[in-house]
Parts: structure tokens; C-alpha cells; sequence
């Protein structure tokens, strides 16, 4: 007689080992890559404007192009990983838009920048809910938004470091030095991850012709059990049942945290990419020395591997309350940053702490996603929550190329830039209320919509 486990309590059952630090280092790289490519043209923008004789107002398309192509691509790619596997999503998507980047490189003209932009963001799109999902699918829960967190900081730590970059190389090498960094990076990943990254053990539980993988997998995740060749692997029914469709986003208690969560995604992806992209580009246009700008900038990044610290041991105690506070915090932060007058540490010290808050709060929207949902429609629904937030960060560095057209004093800028986040404090406030009804506690789960 074979020996049965139930997937979920044998994933749960796992102590945290080898098999979750290889996974967390392949995650951590992807996002990492992404990160990097994802702020490039932010850092490079002014180098473009002045060489291609262009206005700093038409540099918004080509911001918007990448986050366009996320909103087209994270959807697609997600639902493609509920069908076809996380894994190979992933791989696909770091290599379509290493290749991207690489061309970028070469770019002459901003329509060459906006399609190139484009089918990255299609690529980036991709990998971020299948990364999510794939760490959902695999970690412990008592560990599973930790561990989501840390993999995500791999974006901060990619932000931050094409900062420095930009800040020692291009004077020398010139704007092109830092979509070719950004390129080698993805395009090395996606060998080394096709040899070693793993598949969801769920979706191979499901999957027909995937036995094989999914005993060597089952292996590799819990050394401490003797698996042997014929062992049954058994998810929970409505795993089995789910028909996968958008509908279920919305059943029993999701009705209405689904698009409050949506609104979360939209407006801290919204105030993210303004200053991503944006905020090198408004410094420079405000007389504020390149160094200062770029300090600044790299100060936001760096907050926000704090921010994802402090995500990490506050969510499992607060859950979404912590979001509560990060768009609380955020707010007035980003108002100061207007404020030339206060000088070039205060300035700084206040873009460590948006980055704290602002990418803080993403940091707990992305975790949420992964914990609010259940396999069969965890990659689209995280997909979608971040196709639906990359309006937001399309919205974002457009307005913010809009008001520096608009000659505005750099106060009213970032005021302007503020207001939106006091929608994101409402919607989380809600949020929180919704999921300590659902689940009789602010912490999260994944409990299936199906058994709610």
C-alpha cells in the first residue's frame, strides 16, 4: 500500500533547510535583476533628454512603456503559470527581458526605448506572480510571508544598486553602461535557473505526466522522510475542483478584499514608480546637483530594504495593519521631500524614509496576494493585483512628467504626489477590518475561497 500525503501538510511540515535557501537565492535573483532593470531609465533619463534633444515631459511614454508591458504581462504570464507551471514562466520571462534590456542599449530614438521597454515589461511582468506564487507553494506557512518578503527585497536591493552604478560608471562609460549591466545579469540567470529552480510540488501533484519531478522534488523539500517511488501526493479537493476562473477572486469573504487590495497595489505601485522613475528627473529640473539627486534616489532604495525588514517581522504579528502604518508614515515624508530649503542630509534622510514606507507597503501588498489565495487561482490573482496596481505605476511617472511640464514650485509637486496615499491609508484601514472578518484575526491565511 503506497504512502499518502496531503500536500499542503507535508509542505508545512518541512523545516526551513536547504531546499527554501536555494529557492529564496534563485527568487532573491530574479527580483533582484528586476529591480535593476526596472529603474534604470530613471537613473539614465536626464543623460537621454539632453543627448536626444527632447523635452523632460516626453520622457513619459517611455516610463510608462515598461509598466504598461507589466500590466499586459503579469496577468498573462500568471495565468500561464496556473497552467503550465511557475517554473518555465519564470525562466521565460527573465530571458525575455534580459534580451530586452540588452537591445536598450543600442536604442537611438525614444520609439525605439518605448517598444523595447515594452516586451521587457511583458517579461517582468511575468516572473513577479509566479515567483510569489512558486514561494507560497513551497515554504512552510508559519515562514511563507517572511519568506516572500526577503525574496522581494531582491527589487530594493536591485534599485539600489543601479543607483550606484549610474553614480560611478556612466560618467565614464556613458547612459548605455546600465541596461548592459542590467542585461548580463538576467541573461546569466535564466541559464543558471533552468538547472536550479524548482516546481511548485502542488501544481505536480496535478499535473499529468510529472511523477518523476515530483518524487525528486518531494526529496529535495523534506530530506528527513523516506519517500519511496510510488507515494501518492493528495491536494486539498478544491485545489482538484477549482475551475481557475476570475470569479472565484471574488467569493465569500474575497467579494470585497480583492479590489480593496487592488486599490492598495495601485497606489503605492503609484507613488513608487513617481519616485523610481521621476525623482532623479524632478532634482535635476529644480537646479539640485546630479550627486544630490542620485544620493537621494539611492537613499529611497536603500529605505526600502528596511522597510522590507520590518515588513518581515511585523506582518506575521500585525498583518495588513502594517501597510495601515507604512501609508500613515509615508504620506508627510513625501510632502518634506519637496522642501529644497531643509538641505541635502535632510532631504536624504527623508528618501530612506519613503522608501521605508512606500516600499514597505508593496512589500506587504505583494505578501498578502500570495497568502490570500489559493493555488489553483494564486497566479491569477496575484497577476492580476499586479497588473491592476501597474496602472498606478503607469499613472505615476507620467503625472510626474506632466507636472514638470506644468513649471509647478517643487513643494507642490510633491504635495500633489502625497494626496493619492491618503486613499491607499483608507483602503488598507478596510482592508484590515475585512481580513480580521474573514479570518477572526488580523493575520493572514490562504485558506481556500471555496471553504470560507
Amino acid at each position: 500500500m503506497p504512502t499518502t500525503y496531503q500536500v499542503n501538510d507535508f509542505v508545512d511540515g518541512q523545516k526551513i533547510g536547504r531546499f527554501n535557501i536555494m529557492l529564496l537565492i534563485w527568487s532573491f535573483l530574479a527580483m533582484f535583476a528586476d529591480g535593476f532593470d526596472l529603474n534604470s531609465l530613471g537613473f539614465t533619463a536626464p543623460d537621454l533628454t539632453r543627448l536626444w534633444g527632447v523635452e523632460r515631459s516626453a520622457m513619459g511614454p517611455v516610463l510608462s512603456a515598461n509598466n504598461l508591458g507589466i500590466f499586459l504581462g503579469a496577468p498573462l504570464l500568471g495565468w500561464l503559470g496556473d497552467k503550465f507551471g511557475r517554473r518555465p514562466l519564470i525562466i521565460f520571462g527573465t530571458l525575455l527581458y534580459g534580451s530586452m534590456t540588452l537591445l536598450m542599449s543600442f536604442s537611438t530614438t525614444m520609439q525605439e526605448m518605448i517598444i523595447l521597454r515594452l516586451i521587457a515589461g511583458i517579461g517582468i511582468g511575468g516572473i513577479m506572480p509566479n515567483t510569489i506564487s512558486l514561494n507560497s507553494e513551497l515554504s512552510p506557512k508559519k515562514f511563507r510571508s517572511t519568506l516572500i518578503v526577503l525574496m522581494f527585497m531582491g527589487i530594493t536591493t536591485g534599485s539600489t544598486a543601479v543607483g550606484l552604478v549610474a553614480t560611478y560608471f556612466m560618467p565614464a562609460y556613458g547612459w548605455q553602461i546600465v541596461f548592459r549591466t542590467g542585461a548580463i545579469l538576467p541573461l546569466i540567470l535564466s541559464v543558471c535557473l533552468v538547472f536550479g529552480l524548482p516546481e511548485s510540488l502542488k501544481l505536480l501533484a496535478i499535473k499529468p505526466g510529472a511523477r518523476k519531478e515530483m518524487i525528486k522534488t518531494a526529496r529535495k523539500l523534506r530530506p528527513d522522510l523516506v519517500i519511496a517511488d510510488d507515494a501518492v501526493f493528495i491536494n486539498p479537493p478544491i485545489i482538484e475542483k477549482s475551475a481557475g476562473n476570475i470569479g472565484e477572486l471574488f467569493k465569500g469573504g474575497l467579494v470585497w478584499i480583492t479590489p480593496l487590495l487592488w486599490l492598495c497595489f495601485s497606489i503605492a505601485l503609484m507613488a513608487n514608480f513617481f519616485l523610481n522613475n521621476t525623482l532623479p528627473l524632478i532634482y535635476d529640473n529644480y537646479g539640485l546637483p546630479a550627486h544630490e539627486a542620485a544620493v537621494t534616489a539611492t537613499m529611497y532604495h536603500a529605505g526600502g530594504i528596511l522597510g522590507g525588514l520590518l515588513i518581515c517581522i511585523l506582518l506575521d504579528r500585525m498583518g495588513f495593519l502594517v501597510v495601515v502604518l507604512m501609508f500613515a508614515i509615508g504620506a508627510p515624508a513625501i510632502v518634506l521631500l519637496g522642501h529644497q530649503s531643509l538641505g541635502f542630509h535632510a532631504l536624504a534622510l527623508l528618501g530612506g524614509i519613503a522608501g521605508v514606507t512606500m516600499l514597505g507597503a508593496q512589500f506587504g501588498n505583494n505578501a498578502a496576494a500570495g497568502l490570500l489565495y489559493p493555488t489553483s487561482i494564486r497566479g491569477k490573482g496575484v497577476g492580476i493585483a499586479l497588473s491592476i496596481g501597474r496602472l498606478g505605476a503607469i499613472i505615476g511617472p507620467a503625472v510626474g512628467a506632466m507636472l514638470l511640464g506644468m513649471n509647478l514650485a517643487m513643494s507642490t509637486v510633491f504635495l500633489l504626489a502625497a494626496l493619492p496615499i491618503i486613499a491607499g491609508l483608507v483602503a488598507a484601514v478596510l482592508l484590515s477590518w475585512l481580513c480580521y472578518r474573514r479570518f477572526n484575526s488580523f493575520l493572514l491565511d490562504d485558506t481556500p475561497v471555496s471553504e470560507v
